[in-house]
């Protein structure tokens, strides 16, 4: 019964290889348990909050295509052309019932499944993955688009290849399961690879951590083509005695901050309008609400944009970062003007049915 928490991966920076080892492509998406029972269908997310409600195209494939009663454990995803686009997928989390069904049309979502965790009466959360896959296939075998299940290797070398090109089709990275792997909830029992890249990015505000008077988040741009610096995401995951250190290191640059600064008219910004929301394409600028939580405080600082960091990403969405990035070091050396769009990797481009196509 519903909620269940996913079973986690921990982090790799080299594809393990082993001869007991089942090797997936990572989907990035929406993490999602799908319980199924006749006509009750339940989209959990890894946080145990029901995803049900945003994505009802979901819910009838589920209906007509998955075994009357089941859980199964995948991603919601939303492809668009050969690729997935995970900011049409962020889009589809909206309060309006309206807004929720002419997404349903407009973007609609496949799900991508990877694991079974009952089937009929059984329980498999004991059972182990290689068993569990082999139910699966047979239980899923006849799914069409938009269900699909996940493809699956025991070759390294194969995997290997999908870490270098399904990247072009939106995907992040191989996940690594053992044969004799039980199913964990909310243990990180698995293994993800994903991209490690490195980039310099202008620094140009910061915004408050929740619990005081010290730096949650740097606040990130790149300058484009045109000249203009293009606020691109975060940097965070800082100890806490770090958080403390940068007040006094920022300190210098907030000082008439604001006077002709790049993003000034942001100050006060929220959800873009007109075309861009009409077209399902609503930008995020720094001082929005967020979506996923309407409570959080993005209320930033601004600083004069004269420094630089170098972060460690893992991959970009359109021209943003899809992840936080982590703080490395400071460049001093850098000069703020020489930190472009041209320094970021672009993975060459991957057709995404062929990664469906299992």
């Amino acid at each position: 019964m519903p909620p269940v928490k996913p079973m986690l991966a921990k982090a790799a920076t080299k594809l393990p290889v082993a001869d007991d080892l089942y090797y997936e492509p990572k989907w990035d998406g929406f993490r999602c348990v799908v319980f199924r029972d006749g006509d009750e269908v339940e989209l959990g997310s890894r946080n145990e909050r029901p995803l049900t409600r945003y994505f009802p195209e979901v819910v009838e494939a589920v209906k007509a295509q998955l075994p009357e009663r089941c859980v199964v454990d995948g991603e919601i995803v939303v492809p668009a052309g050969d690729r997935l686009h995970f900011e049409a997928l962020l889009q589809r989390i909206h309060p309006a019932d309206s807004r929720v069904k002419l997404l349903a049309e407009q973007t609609p979502a496949s799900f991508v499944a990877f694991d079974l965790l009952a089937l009929g009466d059984d329980s498999l959360l004991e059972t182990p993955f290689a068993e569990r896959r082999a139910r699966m296939e047979n239980a899923l075998a006849g799914v069409q688009a938009p269900v699909y299940v996940t493809a699956i290797t025991r070759d390294a070398e194969t995997a290997q290849r999908w870490f270098e090109t399904f990247e072009g089709a939106g995907l992040d990275g191989v996940v690594a399961k053992a044969a004799d792997l039980p199913y964990g909830s909310d243990q990180r029992l698995m293994t993800k690879i994903k991209h490690v890249r490195t980039a310099d990015c202008v620094v140009a505000g910061f915004r408050w951590h929740k619990s005081g008077p010290i730096v949650g988040s740097l606040l990130l741009g790149l300058y484009n083509d045109a000249g203009d610096l293009q606020h691109i995401g975060v940097a965070a995951s800082f100890p806490m005695t770090r958080r403390a250190e940068l007040v006094e290191e920022l300190a210098p640059y907030r000082a008439e901050a604001l006077d002709g600064h790049p993003w000034q008219d942001w100050a006060n910004a929220q959800v873009a309008q007109g075309d861009d929301a009409a077209n399902g394409t609503e930008r995020r600028m720094p001082g929005a609400v967020s979506r996923w939580n309407a409570k959080k405080d993005l209320s930033w600082v601004p600083l004069r944009p004269e420094l630089v960091v170098e972060i460690k990403y893992d991959q970009l969405e359109g021209r943003r970062l899809r992840h936080t990035g982590q703080f490395l070091r400071w460049r001093p050396d850098r000069e703020p003007l020489s930190c472009t769009y041209d320094q970021l990797e672009v993975p060459v481009r991957y057709d995404l049915a062929e990664v469906l196509a299992g």
